[in-house]
């Protein structure tokens, strides 16, 4: 269950939370999580991460119904990162920036031997890139969507058969 609660910040505040988002290539919800993520129970984390997950997938398509797909973007790349986040707690991988995404999904690719997952990951990014540049065109974000889908669908089925 997800439950929409507002806080009011100060807006130097809220704009350092997003530079530091901007900088680290995550949303403003995944900063504020990982400022306090290191003193919640391991278990706890993951069901956060899972939750954040979760969150994402639906923002993704309110925003991808209403035709906004800059923000529908980052809210797929939210929810890929949200699962890598995941992954990378139960294996006890550091998931802290763009490179040590990049580190689990190889780590992940050569695992269950699968290299496609480096390429579908790549489609994530670019979806990412777009929140910043705004370049992807209905039709190309459409066919990168389906690629990071399935990232999700196989990176949901990884974390069920490693929580077993």
């Amino acid at each position: 269950m997800t439950v929409t609660v507002v806080i009011e910040i100060p807006v130097e505040l809220y704009n350092i939370i997003s530079d530091i988002a901007k900088k680290r290539g995550k949303s403003v919800e995944q900063i504020i999580l990982e400022s306090f993520i290191n003193s919640v129970d391991p278990k706890r984390r993951i069901e956060l991460y899972l939750q954040l997950h979760e969150t994402f997938l639906k923002e993704f398509e309110k925003f991808y119904n209403k035709g906004d797909l800059v923000q529908a973007g980052e809210k797929l790349w939210g929810a890929v990162t949200a699962l890598l986040n995941a992954i990378g707690e139960i294996k006890n991988l550091p998931h802290y920036s763009h490179r040590d995404y990049s580190e689990i999904i190889e780590y992940i690719a050569e695992e269950i031997k699968n290299p496609s997952l480096t390429l579908m990951f790549a489609a994530a990014e670019r979806i990412h890139a777009n929140f910043y540049h705004a370049f992807l065109r209905k039709n190309t974000f459409d066919e990168l969507k389906k690629q990071v889908l399935t990232l999700i669908s196989i990176l949901k089925d990884y974390l069920q058969r490693i929580l077993k």
